[in-house]
């Protein structure tokens, strides 16, 4: 009795462990489901100072884009000349101040179109007779330049820009220092009001901070002598803010 009540146990317990298998079931685990985040708002403070062009911060320019800045720097400027009383290779330190402003060209560009006023001091130094002089050539100026925008980061941009200039001379004295005499630098004897020629330079701006070094190369001739011409050259380093 009790070999057939064991035999009958075994028998149930093959055909459940049968019945319970199932040739390739695969236990799955449950999904997990993802709830989509919604990202969180910009920063007004990065999007107020972030690049409008940049495919890395932003999708593209606004249409119109202006700017307003001042700028205050320096200059190193001399006269090139074959004249030897000029003596064109001596450079003379000068102020260079103005207001500029632009804006922008195209809606998926960042080219810019920058203008201004600016007083800007040249001039030069020579020697005659053993004794030094300096002129001083100061000019109201009017640049037209180019800019292309690159941004780096958010909040800066490196900007190198070409233009022409016109200028128109309002002050300057020629100083003679054997003679103790200082005139006029554009009387008859001296150079002409009216200069002009082309500018090149790099910008650096970071938020409303701005940096630029620039060489102008004037293609006017600024002296009364028609034989022997004069040009006007000057490098300046400026600083500024853009707004």
């Amino acid at each position: 009795m009790k070999q057939i009540i064991l035999t009958l146990a075994c028998c149930l317990a093959t055909l459940t462990a049968a019945a319970q298998y199932r040739p390739g079931y695969r236990i799955e685990r449950p999904r997990t489901v993802h709830v989509a985040r919604t990202p969180a708002p910009p920063s007004p403070i990065s999007n107020r100072y972030r690049s409008r062009y940049d495919g890395r911060y932003a999708s593209g320019f606004r249409y119109n884009d202006a700017y307003f800045g001042l700028r205050l720097g320096m200059s190193l400027a001399s006269v090139r000349t074959a004249d030897p009383y000029l003596d064109g290779g001596r450079v003379k330190a000068g102020l260079n101040i103005g207001a500029v402003g632009g804006f922008q060209l195209g809606r998926y560009t960042p080219l810019y179109l920058e203008t201004g006023l600016y007083y800007h001091e040249k001039g030069g130094r020579g020697r005659s007779d053993g004794y030094t002089f300096t002129y001083g050539l100061n000019y109201l100026e009017v640049p037209i330049l180019f800019k292309y925008r690159a941004d780096i980061t958010p909040w800066t941009s490196v900007q190198p820009f070409a233009g022409v200039y016109g200028a128109v001379g309002v002050a300057g004295h020629i100083k003679d220092f054997g003679l103790r005499e200082a005139y006029s630098s554009f009387d008859e004897a001296g150079f002409r009001r009216w200069d002009g020629g082309l500018r090149l330079g790099l910008g650096l701006q970071w938020r409303h901070l701005y940096a630029e070094m620039a060489y102008d190369v004037g293609l006017a001739n600024v002296s009364h002598d028609y034989f022997d011409s004069a040009h006007t050259d000057s490098f300046t380093a400026t600083l500024g803010v853009n707004f």
